[in-house]
C-alpha cells in the first residue's frame, strides 16, 4: 500500500516531474557537450521520492473526497489500508530522502529546493478555494527548470531559466486540465474546483492558447542560451504533438483524458532528444 501511496504504479506524474528537470540540466551543459549525468541521476530520484511525498500529503487532505470518487476510492488512505499517522511516518521518511538528495548539490540549489516544499505543502489545499489548482500545480512541478540550472551553474540565469519554468507552467495547465475532466462529474457533486470545470466547453481554446504561450516561453530561452537547429525542431515537434492531442480530444471520455493525459511524457522527451542535439 505504501507503494500505491507513492503512485509508483502510476509512473506518469514523476516523469512529468521529473522531465523539466532534464530540460534545464541539459540547457546548462557547455556547448558540444552531453547533459551532466550524475545530476540527471541525482534528480531522477529526486522526482521519485518528492511526486511520492506530494502524493501522500494530497492524498491525506483529501482523503474523505478520495472515498466518493469512484476513481480514487481504493487509494491506502481511502480505503483505510494505512492510517493516517502510518501515512505522516511514511511521508517523513520521504522527505528526508529527499532531503539527503537536496544536500547533493550546492548551496543556492539547496535553498532554492527547499523553498518549493510550500507549494509541494498547500497545492491540494487549492482545489478547494480555487478554480485554478492546475496552476499553482504548474508552478510546484516546473520547479526543476530553476533548479537543474543552478545545480549545473551554481544560480540561475533568469532570461533561460524564467522562461523555461513558465513554459512548463503552461504545459501542466494543459496536460492536467485533460486530466480533471476525468473526474469532473464527481467534482460537481462533492464541491472540488478545476480548470475543467471553469473551462467547460472552451476547454480546447484555452488549451491551444496554453500551448502557443509554452512554445513561445521554449523560443525564448532557446534563444537566450544560443540554441540550435535541432532544438526549434523539437520546439516545432512538441507544438504539433500538442496540437494533435487537443484536435482529438474527447473531453468526455474519462479513458481518452486518460490517454492524452499520459501521451505528455513524449512531449517532454522531444522537447529533451532536441536540447541534448542542439548542445551537440
Amino acid at each position: 500500500p505504501y507503494l500505491r501511496l507513492m503512485r509508483l504504479h502510476q509512473p506518469a506524474g514523476t516523469w512529468l516531474l521529473y522531465l523539466p528537470c532534464t530540460w534545464s540540466i541539459g540547457l546548462a551543459a557547455e556547448a558540444g557537450s552531453l547533459p551532466d549525468g550524475r545530476m540527471l541521476a541525482l534528480f531522477a530520484a529526486g522526482a521519485v521520492l518528492m511526486r511520492g511525498a506530494g502524493c501522500t500529503i494530497n492524498d491525506m487532505w483529501d482523503r474523505d473526497f478520495d472515498r466518493q470518487v469512484a476513481r480514487t476510492a481504493s487509494r491506502p488512505l481511502a480505503a483505510g489500508d494505512i492510517s493516517t499517522f502510518q501515512s505522516f511516518v511514511f511521508l517523513g521518511g520521504q522527505l528526508s530522502l529527499a532531503l539527503c538528495v537536496l544536500l547533493c548539490l550546492n548551496y543556492y540549489s539547496i535553498v532554492l529546493g527547499a523553498a518549493s516544499l510550500s507549494l509541494v505543502v498547500t497545492y491540494p489545499l487549492m482545489k478547494r478555494i480555487t478554480y485554478w489548482p492546475q496552476l499553482v500545480l504548474g508552478l510546484t512541478f516546473n520547479w526543476g527548470a530553476l533548479l537543474g540550472w543552478s545545480a549545473i551553474k551554481g544560480s540561475c540565469e533568469w532570461s533561460v531559466c524564467l522562461p523555461l519554468y513558465l513554459s512548463g507552467v503552461m504545459w501542466t495547465l494543459v496536460y492536467d486540465t485533460i486530466y480533471a475532466h476525468q473526474d469532473k462529474r464527481d467534482d460537481i457533486m462533492i464541491g472540488v474546483k478545476s480548470t475543467a470545470l471553469q473551462f467547460k466547453e472552451d476547454t480546447k481554446q484555452w488549451l491551444s492558447g496554453f500551448s502557443l504561450a509554452m512554445l513561445l516561453g521554449l523560443s525564448v530561452a532557446g534563444m537566450n542560451c544560443n540554441q540550435t537547429f535541432p532544438y526549434y525542431s523539437a520546439v516545432a515537434a512538441v507544438g504539433a504533438h500538442l496540437a494533435h492531442q487537443i484536435y482529438t480530444l474527447d473531453i468526455d471520455k474519462p479513458e481518452d483524458c486518460w490517454k492524452k493525459f499520459a501521451s505528455n511524457r513524449t512531449v517532454g522527451i522531444l522537447l529533451f532528444t532536441g536540447i541534448v542535439l542542439g548542445n551537440l
